[in-house]
């Protein structure tokens, strides 16, 4: 699949997520502030990125995470509610890159871009020997 024929500039999508304990910094790292935390919210700004494009892709295919740059800009409590964005800014035969943000409210929380690698699943699977 060449994600060209797909995939185009524009497509996007949104996330929302309350924060939970689990999602913290304090969760994973004792004694660290009880804040959203930066690898969770670039996990909901891949997830998004997914969302973006996930109904265009061809059967059998899927995308997964290949680079992050993001900027975390702001702390967020427990139970606030947190916007996250992805929208497709550049298309190549198997990278697809986001632009990605996040919001508390009004306020932006997070930042940067995201790539994305087009996967066949079946000749994935085969090449790591996971049947």
């Amino acid at each position: 699949m060449d994600a060209r024929d797909a995939i185009s500039i524009g497509m996007r999508a949104e996330r929302m997520l309350v924060v939970p304990i689990e999602r913290t910094v304090g969760h994973f790292v004792p004694g660290m502030p009880m804040v959203y935390a930066t690898p969770m919210m670039i996990l909901e700004m891949e997830m998004a990125s997914g969302d973006a494009i996930r109904g265009a892709l061809a059967p059998g295919w899927v995308t997964v995470g290949t680079e992050v740059d993001i900027r975390h800009l702001a702390a967020v409590l427990v139970g606030a509610t947190v916007r996250t964005t992805a929208e497709v800014i550049a298309v190549e035969r198997r990278v697809i890159r986001f632009e990605v943000e996040a919001f508390e409210g009004a306020r932006r929380i997070g930042a940067g871009r995201h790539a994305r690698g087009l996967v066949n699943v079946e000749n994935f699977n085969r090449r790591l020997g996971a049947g």
